[in-house]
């Protein structure tokens, strides 16, 4: 049996203690951020957020990570928080997309994107469309032909107006041979209030990412009619439109947005810590199980997108009659 002498005894509890302490300054040194939703629980802004909040945290990146729910005309009541109460705070920073942009121009909103700062686009998700088990709609063209039969008795469940999910609605309306600016559309609040209300055959069609109604699918209480991807991949959960003849191609996004005043050291600070959570094997694990599409793009470029989308999203909403001058 070897026994520590007096003097190896003593060093070896300077090392632990310098090991101890340098773990504690380190956990110490590391951010805590406040993940701001603009949305209520369940639906894709705050999936994104909770699968950030496990990533950052468990892989220590940050030393804490708080979620924060504000729900509220596609997500403007939250954005007018997070632009009033985290201006030059860098722990601050809001989950938002495709969404939230329909939303500023459907609401005309005193709010807009302009005056948050854009740090990187995280994930696509391709829209699927459901039907509750017992509907009568069995298939694209059940649908199709309803829609044309009286556009307004073939009611919608989604997320926010003028959002990818009414967008989708619209334009699968105006595809179909009917007037887009007439679906029925009923937004709600969250992902989890919409799919209670498609579970309950509350409405007819059922509209979101195909990750927030792949579990009911498998469980039979939903049906898929179609997801808004080009063609069938083996990581989609369930059939495109396209295969079955219908052409409908639309993915939506989402992104990082961080305060405005932000140094630009802030800035990119935020960027690298996005970054590393998104290069981690935590993170690529967790959106290749819901299905997300890795599409990230961060700095000038994805300030550009933005930029674009707004664009791109105004024209098709006054395309389809949802927006008018």
């Amino acid at each position: 049996m070897s026994v520590l002498t007096r003097r190896e005894a003593v060093a070896c509890s300077a090392a632990a203690l310098a090991t101890l302490c340098g773990t504690r300054l380190h956990a110490q040194s590391l951010p805590e951020l406040k993940l701001m939703v603009p949305a209520a629980p369940g639906g894709g802004w705050d999936q994104t957020a909770r699968v950030m909040q496990s990533v950052l945290t468990t892989q220590r990146m940050v030393r804490s990570a708080q979620v924060n729910n504000v729900p509220g005309a596609g997500g403007t009541i939250g954005l007018a928080q997070f632009i009033n109460g985290f201006k030059g705070d860098p722990s601050g920073l809001m989950v938002s997309g495709f969404v939230m942009v329909g939303a500023i121009l459907m609401n005309k909103s005193p709010v807009t994107l302009a005056e948050v700062t854009p740090i990187a686009r995280l994930t696509g998700e391709w829209q699927a469309l459901v039907v509750a088990q017992n509907s009568p709609i069995k298939s694209v063209q059940d649908l199709v032909n309803a829609v044309k039969a009286d556009v307004t008795k073939v009611s919608w469940g989604g997320g926010s107006a003028g959002g990818v999910d009414h967008i989708t609605a619209a334009m699968f309306a105006s595809k179909a041979g009917a007037d887009g600016s007439k679906v029925n559309y009923i937004a709600h609040a969250g992902g989890g209030e919409a799919l209670a209300a498609i579970l309950s055959g509350r409405v007819t069609v059922g509209v979101s990412g195909g990750s927030e109604f792949e579990q009911h699918v498998k469980g039979r209480r939903l049906r898929w009619i179609g997801l808004t991807a080009p063609k069938a991949t083996p990581d989609l959960p369930g059939p495109t439109l396209a295969d079955q003849g219908f052409d409908l191609e639309l993915q939506n996004w989402r992104g990082l947005f961080a305060a405005a005043g932000l140094s630009a050291e802030q800035r990119a600070g935020i960027t690298k810590l996005t970054s590393d959570m998104v290069k981690s094997k935590a993170w690529l694990e967790q959106i290749a199980q819901k299905g997300w599409q890795d599409t990230y793009l961060d700095g000038p470029a994805f300030e550009t997108f933005v930029a674009d989308e707004i664009k791109r999203v105004d024209g098709v909403l006054r395309d389809l009659g949802l927006v008018r001058a």
